[in-house]
């Protein structure tokens, strides 16, 4: 009886966790940059992960965004950039998400120099 009543808790379980999102819905899971800031022109990679998307959108224009559970792309922003993931479900949601990336100037700090060893004699 202890095992019947465990089955049935544990169907219950994955039932209810299934129930949780509607079929046909567009979910955005995901979406980020693999740094949080960066210098004009260098290569950043955004990802993102979708669940029940027909159509996946990036704004600003970003070509090679394609509707996917997992996807990474490269982008060089020369400033800084406010960044829209929109994803279009099968029943016609739609989903957003966004952040903004900083696009900075990095000056590089040289370390101090030393003055030079004197030769002892």
């Amino acid at each position: 009886m202890r095992k019947l009543c465990i089955a049935i808790a544990l169907l219950l379980a994955v039932w209810g966790l299934t129930r949780t999102r509607e079929p046909g819905r567009a979910h955005i899971l995901r979406f980020y940059a693999s740094t949080g800031a960066a210098s004009p022109g260098q290569s950043v990679r955004l990802c993102y992960a979708v669940e029940n998307a027909r159509t996946v959108r990036i704004s600003p224009l970003v070509s090679g965004s394609y509707p996917a559970r997992d996807y990474c792309l490269e982008v060089a922003p020369e400033h800084t950039t406010h960044f829209t993931l929109m994803a279009e479900g099968y029943d016609g949601s739609v989903d957003t998400r966004s952040f903004t990336l900083p696009v900075q100037t990095i000056t590089p700090v040289l370390p101090r120099s030393t003055p030079p060893a004197i030769a002892s004699l």
